[in-house]
């Protein structure tokens, strides 16, 4: 019997994948297990991309990450930028700028098995991406025309959905009160000698205050401003570099 808030779409996926361990399924969905793992992939900005326990499953908000940052760039007019996604998990976010704008993509990940599951979703979906593996708080970011990036940012006291328990920890909490990644990236970018021309974040809905006051002490030569999400919610920090 179909669980309930399953939809039906869903459930056929799941009957025609598992056909005898149906049961088994069913068990897994009931103990808040992500339906997103068992069928395998997911549909993001349109592209089918990958998921496992590996990396974390990209979320919705991230496609309105994606098309905010698209239209900056092409407002501001950078021709084929040099782009690096930081943190990039499955790959979502670099595989689908890279599928719909002509620019230079790297993906940079500390998680070996993120970067095999990027490198899959790479080939899947058609995309010319150079992977990286390092540390996102120690690489150097100089010669990047943008810098884009959904870190960490859940505060380490915070409450999620029980679901969340069988995605990447490293993932989903940051120390700081979730900020550490933030204030990492932007002190490397203040000592970068070629600093980029925009930055592009996804944030916790209580952030954006903080990364406004951190970012007119480091990067002073930077205009941000922080958007909402779907839901009203403040999501998204931008970074235009003034004077170009």
């Amino acid at each position: 019997m179909k669980p309930k808030n399953i939809m039906d779409t869903d459930w056929k996926l799941l009957q025609k994948k598992y056909p005898n361990q149906i049961e088994e399924i069913i068990k897994k969905l009931e103990a808040k297990y992500p339906i997103q793992y068992l069928i395998g992939n997911v549909d993001f900005y349109d592209c089918i991309i990958k998921v496992n326990e590996n990396v974390l499953i990209p979320r919705f908000e991230t496609e309105l990450l994606i098309e905010k940052t698209l239209l900056r760039i092409k407002k501001l007019k950078i021709d084929n930028p040099n782009i690096i996604d930081l943190g990039t998990g499955s790959g979502c976010i670099a595989i689908a700028i890279k599928k719909n704008m002509n620019c230079t993509m790297n993906a940079l990940d500390i998680s070996k098995k993120a970067l095999e599951v990027a490198k899959e979703n790479a080939l899947e979906n058609k995309v010319e991406i150079h992977f990286i593996q390092d540390d996102m708080t120690k690489v150097s970011l100089n010669n990047y025309d943008v810098i884009i990036s959904n870190p960490p940012y859940v505060r380490e006291d915070e409450w999620v959905g029980e679901e969340t328990k069988h995605e990447p920890q490293n993932a989903l909490f940051a120390k700081e009160n979730g900020i550490y990644f933030y204030h990492k990236i932007l002190k490397i970018i203040q000592k970068s000698y070629n600093k980029p021309r925009f930055i592009a974040f996804e944030i916790g809905m209580d952030q954006g205050e903080y990364l406004k006051k951190i970012s007119q002490e480091l990067i002073p030569d930077y205009k941000i401003t922080v958007e909402k999400d779907y839901q009203n919610r403040e999501r998204y920090v931008f970074l235009e570099k003034e004077g170009n």
